[in-house]
């Protein structure tokens, strides 16, 4: 059963990326903007956590080793469908066919290496609502 999204508290972002170091520095920057960060290395550990907690946003590499990020992102809509508008990209991939699929998915994105400023601004974008409930 997934928790229910507990508005007064800070907005729950889930990262997804292979990268330890990526996953570690994100954890933690992204506690100290204010968020509550929670990382997977794995599709399959994102997705055993989607259908069991609330996150507020996604934080989803699109090249990871055991699922494309595109085919991650719409199992992650299936269980939550905000996240639909509420998925940040970030991808060292720059080739024509990675950014089509991004594009196909409306989300936005950023290129690695990435500005931990851009991340923020865009996370508190999208979970105004989370973040004027806890002000």
């Amino acid at each position: 059963m997934m928790e229910s999204p507990t508005y007064g508290n800070r907005p729950r972002v889930l990262i997804v990326d292979d990268e330890p170091s990526i996953c570690k520095a994100l954890e933690i920057a992204l506690g100290r903007a204010g968020f509550e960060a929670i990382a997977t290395r794995c599709g399959e550990a994102a997705i055993t956590k989607l259908s069991t907690e609330h996150f507020d946003a996604l934080l989803l590499d699109l090249r990871i080793p055991d699922m494309r990020g595109d085919v991650l992102f719409e199992l992650a809509v299936a269980h939550q469908p905000h996240l639909r508008t509420q998925t940040l990209f970030i991808t060292g991939d720059i080739t024509d066919h990675a950014q089509e699929l991004i594009e196909a998915c409306g989300c936005p994105f950023l290129l690695k290496p990435f500005n931990l400023a851009d991340i923020f601004d865009t996370l508190h974008a999208m979970t105004p609502r989370v973040h004027h409930a806890s002000a």
